[in-house]
Formats: C-alpha cells, structure tokens, sequence
C-alpha cells in the first residue's frame, strides 16, 4: 500500500497534466486505467516511476514525500564554454563577439577555426584571472538603462544553470540567438524565465535544454559617455512627470 502523500501526488501530475484516468495509464503504459494505484490498491512499479521521470520529468523523491522538489531536470545540460581560445603563450584570452558575429555564433559554437576569425586580447586585471571571460556587444534597447544599444559587456563563464542568480545580468546563447537578460527560475517550474530590464519588453520562459552557454555580466565598456546628458535626460524626465501631474489634476477639476 503507498502512503497517502505519494498517491495524492499521482493523482496531482494527472489532473495537472489534463488527462483521465485511462489515457494516463496509456501513456504510463499500464493496463486499462489507473484507478486501482489512485485507490492504494495496486503498489505504484518502478517502470511507472521511471516513466513519470522520462516523460514529464517528475521528481521520484518528490513522489514519495523525499522532497519539494516537484521536476528533475534530467538533461543537466552542460552551459559550459564549447571553445575556449588561447595566445601565443597559452594563455587563455579573451574573444569578442560583436553584433554581427553574434549573429553566427550559436551555430559555430564548437567550430574552433570560427573563432580565430574574431578579434580576442588579454586584460591583465585581477578580476579577469582564473576563470574564462568573453565579450559581447550589445544589441537593441531591452536592458535598458542599465545598458545601451553597442555598448559591450565582458561576461565570465558559468558551468551550469544553478549558479545562476536573480540579481545579475547574463548572456544566454539560446540554439538561433544571443540574448542578454536577467535570469528567474520560477519554483515547481522546470522552465527558465529571462526577463529585460526595459519593461515595455516582457518576460519569456525558455527550456533548459534550449541553452547552449550561460556568461555571468561583470563589466561593461560604454562608448558615449556624456557629462550632460544624464542629468539632462533626467531633468527632462522629472518635468515631463510634473507635467502629467499637472494635466491629471486639472482632469479631476
């Protein structure tokens, strides 16, 4: 007999997944329907629980009450760098990929003479040692103001999605783009939101699966910095806002 616990959560995954009790037996490949485990009356296999794992890729543990982890990401897919270039001393360096290379990138990702096309340096800079470092320049306006169109970001290399956190910007290589955005990872969801920091931009949710490398934003190098123009930017800002203050209350009246 299972625990109460694990069949409340089969029937959970059913009903969550849309299906009745037939169709899921199907699926799970059990014999005309799964009413006698949803009753406690037939013991819940391994072959179905290794199903669930494949298939909606459903926590075994989270299914016997061993953790609230509800998904398993089963792919662990690999976010590590595909090519990693050096100079003429072995040292590794640093490549940058401008908008127009990006364009190519996420599908010469392990072509090794690609990269030799790109312009790559060193930065003898503390923060830039011991570990693998690639710029990227910025295209379009989605995380603004914190970065603009051609500015560039320098990005260090992350092993995997669970280094990942909510307060840092990243550079995602999807498998047909090159995306700079914030990263949330929703709970009980196996989906990765990325999310703009310009909000007329809104949040999307990707698959792991779908990321090919994930760089950490350290730095970024701007080219038009202007002494005058962000105050002047926000002056303007703040009176157009008093304006519009100014126009909703005289509607009021």
């Amino acid at each position: 007999m299972e625990n109460e616990l694990t069949l409340k959560r089969f029937i959970e995954i059913r009903r969550e997944l849309g299906h009745t009790q037939a169709e899921f037996a199907k699926l799970l490949g059990i014999s005309s329907t799964t009413a006698d485990i949803e009753r406690g009356r037939t013991k819940l296999s391994g072959k179905v629980v290794a199903e669930l794992l494949r298939q909606f890729n459903i926590n075994p543990l989270w299914l016997f009450g061993g953790s609230d982890e509800k998904y398993l990401e089963t792919s662990r897919t690999s976010v590590i760098p595909k090519v990693v270039t050096v100079d003429s001393a072995d040292n590794e360096n640093m490549v940058l990929v401008n908008a127009k290379a990006a364009a190519g990138y996420p599908q010469n990702i392990a072509d090794t003479s690609w990269y030799h096309q790109l312009p790559a340096f060193d930065l003898p800079i503390p923060e830039f040692r011991n570990a693998t470092y690639r710029g990227f320049q910025v295209e379009g306006d989605s995380m603004l103001p914190n970065l603009r169109p051609n500015d560039w970001v320098l990005a260090r290399a992350i092993e995997h999605i669970d280094y990942v956190t909510a307060n840092k910007m990243y550079v995602v290589v999807l498998q047909d783009a090159v995306l700079v955005k914030k990263i949330e990872k929703r709970p009980n969801s196996n989906n990765i939101t990325l999310v703009s920091l310009n909000e007329t931009y809104p949040p999307y949710e990707i698959k792991p699966f779908q990321i090919q490398e994930i760089w950490e934003v350290s730095s970024k190098l701007t080219f038009n910095l202007d002494a005058t123009t962000e105050t002047g930017l926000l002056r303007q800002l703040q009176q157009s806002m008093e304006e519009l203050k100014q126009q909703v209350g005289q509607k009021k009246n």
